[in-house]
């Protein structure tokens, strides 16, 4: 039996991390590719490009942990990026997502690490029915034997 995830659920959690402070303007969720699954932002002109931004914290966050593991640091929790104008942090959402939270530069750091870990905890399970799902829906069915019959003889 096997339980239907919508980006909904994904929306719903992302909502809750954006209104746990004031200090956070922007919540993305991606896959360990780059590509971006939910975002929300509290404010509708923070301009940002979230599929990029997703793209570049995913491919951060990913280097990084590798770099832990070739100097065996253990597991990655939280890369951060710290901006005059504000701050990166990406969090593991399990061995498939990376959580992304973009915001001021006051934030409380603790309480970041806090959310992300909760959170990450959160959309763990979700996230990776939802992407074994998503996996099955793209199977085309298609066998690499049926490409020979699309080239001319």
């Amino acid at each position: 039996m096997s339980i239907s995830i919508d980006t909904k659920s994904f929306d719903n959690i992302l909502s809750k991390i954006i209104k746990s402070e004031s200090g956070i303007k922007k919540v993305i969720l991606v896959d360990r590719t780059g590509l971006t699954i939910a975002s929300v932002s509290k404010f509708s002109y923070f301009p940002a490009d979230v599929d990029g931004i997703g793209a570049i914290a995913s491919a951060v966050f990913c280097a990084s942990e590798e770099q832990g593991k070739n100097l065996e640091l253990g597991n990655l929790e939280i890369v951060t990026s710290e901006f005059i104008g504000g701050k990166i942090f990406a969090s593991s959402c399990g061995p498939k997502g990376v959580l992304t939270l973009i915001s001021d530069p006051e934030i409380n750091i603790g309480l970041i690490r806090l959310i992300l870990k909760r959170s990450g905890d959160e959309l763990k399970d979700i996230l990776d029915e939802f992407l074994s799902e998503t996996v099955d829906v793209m199977d085309s069915g298609l066998d690499l034997s049926d490409l020979d019959s699309l080239t001319p003889d």
